[in-house]
């Protein structure tokens, strides 16, 4: 008898593991879903929505949520490292930052310890309107220096960078969508935190407890291809492994891989 091809016997064998890797996804989902750090697999945010628990506040925009891991993110990280080489670099020449997803200044009171963030640059924040209702009321009360916050991108200053440090899986819109929504293309963007897989954009739950987040992983080629015809050229890209990500209920789908990358705008 002829023997199968190693390719054949290789998705025969394989099968029952994905088989019963994806049963028991769907187990733990039926189970123990509000224990979940991530759970679901679906197509868009609108199903992903769709999809969160009864009772669970939906997405980042309540004020329940606003507070969660604040001081945690307002640490220096490991991964926070290469935008803070790039920063560095680009700070003498620049006079806007929008920190887009900047949440309540978190990345200007971690880079503000090491880099001079606090002379003459706007530090612009564009968050979600419960975020920036805190940010404003922390201005008023003096708990917060050196930044302005915006909840509408039609607000936002012509910037020289943006800095995107753990948006994009949050972000219910197209990347080159939300670009064409600022004044003008920011000449540096400075990407960090993104989730990535080779293959499909995915759209999953984030468990906050009180809340479920629509949480994106993005096809890697689709999102280089979109930098590409945005008329940006990667100049740097890193790797983060401690960030990389399993849906509990798909494990079949795989580990995400979270990357940073620093892109500027090609010459005219």
């Amino acid at each position: 008898m002829s023997k199968l091809p190693a390719t054949l016997q290789q998705t025969i064998s394989t099968r029952p593991i994905l088989f019963v890797r994806g049963a028991i996804g769907h187990l733990l989902a039926l189970l123990r879903s509000s224990y979940l750090r991530h759970r679901g697999a679906y197509a868009s945010f609108g199903e992903a929505v769709a999809a969160v628990r009864p009772g669970a506040l939906v997405g980042y925009d309540n004020d329940e949520v606003v507070m969660h891991s604040f001081e945690y993110m307002s640490e220096l990280k490991l991964e926070d490292y290469p935008v803070m080489f790039w920063l560095d670099r680009l700070l003498p020449s620049v006079d806007v930052i929008l920190d887009a997803g900047g949440h309540l200044g978190t990345k200007h009171r971690a880079f503000g310890r090491h880099l001079e963030v606090d002379r003459a640059i706007n530090w612009t924040i564009y968050d979600l309107s419960a975020i920036v209702r805190v940010g404003r009321r922390f201005l008023e009360e003096g708990k917060l220096l050196g930044v302005s916050f915006i909840d509408d991108l039609s607000d936002a200053p012509d910037a020289d960078v943006l800095l995107a440090s753990g948006l994009l899986q949050y972000l219910d819109a197209p990347f080159d969508v939300f670009l064409k929504k600022l004044p003008a293309l920011p000449r540096h963007l400075l990407i960090n935190k993104i989730q990535t897989r080779e293959g499909p954009t995915v759209v999953t739950l984030e468990n906050f407890g009180c809340a479920e987040i629509p949480y994106q992983i993005r096809n890697r080629t689709e999102f280089v291809a979109t930098l590409g015809e945005l008329g940006y050229d990667i100049i740097d890209e890193w790797l983060i492994p401690s960030l990389s990500r399993t849906i509990q209920t798909h494990p079949h789908l795989g580990r995400s891989v979270s990357r940073g990358y620093y892109a500027r705008l090609r010459e005219i």
